[in-house]
């Protein structure tokens, strides 16, 4: 890979970082025009709705476009949406090469720009800082690709694996500077989603909080076999997003218009074992737009979402105490794995130290 590409795209994919959220459902994507080793535009998609990169980019470049090379993070689009198709602006504006970060991998799109730009007689390059071009928009591939969100697992845990005492005591186990990073994780999501005995047993709020920001967050809620109390924090309308209810059996008329008149969407899931059927949900949460889901809840609703295969990547905050004791909770419930062989393996692993915890991340999914 030349060097020159290299560091182009470094540049692109630094700007495809700044769309955040509210680009979302589209992909994050950054561009930079170059011409005789100089950039003579850069830009971002930074809005749904609003101009592509690609675009923005050819727009203030105007006619000096024409003879220029493109570094694109993520495969130009090739279809006609909201905004005209990518493909045709790059040919309209005689760019002469293309250089691609990483393909898309939503079915309208994916793979079908080099041939077009090809056809057009433009050189294509792709795969250049593939990797990190791929790592920007992982939450979007997961989305289009199995039409699911991307999910998330965050568990705080004691060195013997618990997540509370025998007393249900769990605050606080990890340390302020992992709680917060735990805000951060939230920040990054569409939705929060806990099962009914941890809001039974800690009410909580589920916002964001500690120098991070999303007073739209969306907090969805397992409710199997036991019903949530309405005078619970989250089903009274306190503060933050949308609040979800999946219901894994048919809700009483009263108990549905009580909470209908609270603002809370209710999605009746019903399943033999009394259980949400998770995959249903998480298809019915990817339709309403969801991309991003970070999974809190304890030990039976995280098991229940890796023996699922919904979990894309974990992040696992590991503190410095024993707790001890049958009667304490497992991070961890469910049937587990039978034979190490079957357990499941990180890939990308970090770990780090996070004041006196330790951080341990990684990811699940095939990519």
């Amino acid at each position: 890979m030349p060097s020159q590409d290299s560091h182009f795209m470094s540049r692109a994919l630094a700007l495809a970082a700044r769309g955040g959220r509210a680009v979302r459902p589209n992909p994050r994507v950054g561009a930079v025009l170059v011409r005789d080793g100089e950039i003579i535009a850069a830009g971002y998609h930074s809005r749904f709705g609003g101009p592509h990169a690609e675009a923005r980019v050819l727009e203030k470049a105007g006619p000096v476009a024409r003879g220029s090379v493109l570094y694109v993070s993520l495969e130009p689009c090739s279809t006609k949406g909201k905004t005209p198709a990518c493909t045709s602006a790059i040919i309209d504006a005689g760019v002469r090469r293309v250089v691609i970060g990483c393909r898309d991998r939503s079915p309208e799109n994916g793979g079908r720009a080099e041939g077009i730009l090809k056809k057009a007689g433009i050189a294509v390059t792709t795969g250049v800082r593939e990797e990190e071009a791929f790592a920007i928009n992982r939450d979007f591939f997961t989305w289009v690709a199995r039409r699911r969100p991307y999910t998330t697992l965050k568990l705080a845990l004691s060195l013997d694996g618990r997540i509370a005492t025998r007393s249900g005591d769990s605050r606080w186990i990890s340390s302020p500077a992992s709680r917060k990073y735990g805000h951060y994780l939230r920040s990054l999501a569409d939705a929060v989603l806990v099962g009914a005995k941890t809001v039974i047993r800690d009410d909580p709020l589920l916002t964001v909080r500690k120098g991070c920001r999303h007073p739209d967050l969306k907090r969805v809620i397992l409710e199997g076999k036991t019903r949530i109390p309405l005078t619970s924090r989250l089903l009274s309308g306190s503060g933050g997003g949308e609040v979800i209810l999946a219901a894994s059996r048919p809700l009483p008329a009263a108990r549905a218009r009580k909470l209908a008149a609270r603002g809370i969407t209710c999605l009746e899931l019903p399943s033999r074992s009394n259980r949400v059927n998770l995959g249903k949900l998480f298809r019915r949460l990817a339709e309403r737009g969801l991309m991003r889901i970070l999974v809190e809840g304890g030990g039976e609703t995280a098991a229940a979402v890796l023996e699922a295969g919904l979990v894309d990547e974990v992040h696992f905050f590991i503190a410095p105490i024993i707790i001890g004791g049958r009667s304490a909770r497992p991070a961890l419930g469910g049937r587990g794995a039978n034979l190490i062989r079957e357990a499941r393996r990180l890939r990308g692993l970090r770990v780090e130290r996070l004041s006196a915890d330790i951080h341990v991340s990684g990811f699940l999914s095939d990519d």
